[in-house]
């Protein structure tokens, strides 16, 4: 098992019964090693220096106590931002309507990379999404690599509203 799902598996009963979700684990350096957790508040309010700090000092009390990494490493504990990677299948329905790249693990009608309108997730469970270049284009959640939302005026709008 790699370190960052390792990492992920530990942190993830604290982090949601103190009301967090758990975004992304990276874990990355070969000098300066880090290992980045970001996280969301489960309630959608904003993520405050304060948040950041309490899942650091629980994720730190938990990996003193585990010690799945050998060795020195920074620890950085973040939120999404409005830019955010979309990490979780329920990211793509959560997001409808917005725009986004997405890279494949396979390639998808003869291409890895596209960019275009989330149009959510068919029956399957796959993501779905308008590209300008190539129509409307299904991928299935497991051979999605990378995705995130690219920061738009409409991202910002819905951002600012959702903030009051």
């Amino acid at each position: 098992m790699d370190i960052a799902r390792h990492v992920a598996e530990l942190i993830l009963p604290s982090l949601g019964d103190m009301g967090y979700e758990l975004v992304r684990v990276q874990f990355t350096g070969t000098t300066r090693r880090t290992l980045q957790i970001m996280a969301e508040r489960t309630d959608r309010g904003a993520m405050t220096v304060e948040d950041c700090a309490e899942i650091s000092r629980a994720a730190s009390a938990l990996l003193d106590v585990d010690d799945p990494i050998a060795g020195q490493y920074v620890l950085e504990v973040s939120s999404p931002g409005l830019d955010r990677p979309l990490t979780r299948v329920e990211d793509f329905a959560r997001f409808a309507g917005f725009a986004a790249k997405l890279e494949t693990v396979m390639p998808v009608s003869g291409r890895k990379r596209f960019s275009g309108r989330i149009v959510g997730l068919n029956d399957a469970g796959a993501v779905v999404l308008a590209s300008e270049e190539s129509g409307e284009v299904i991928v299935p959640f497991s051979n999605v690599a990378r995705a995130k939302l690219m920061l738009t005026d409409d991202l910002i709008k819905a951002a600012e509203k959702e903030q009051g």
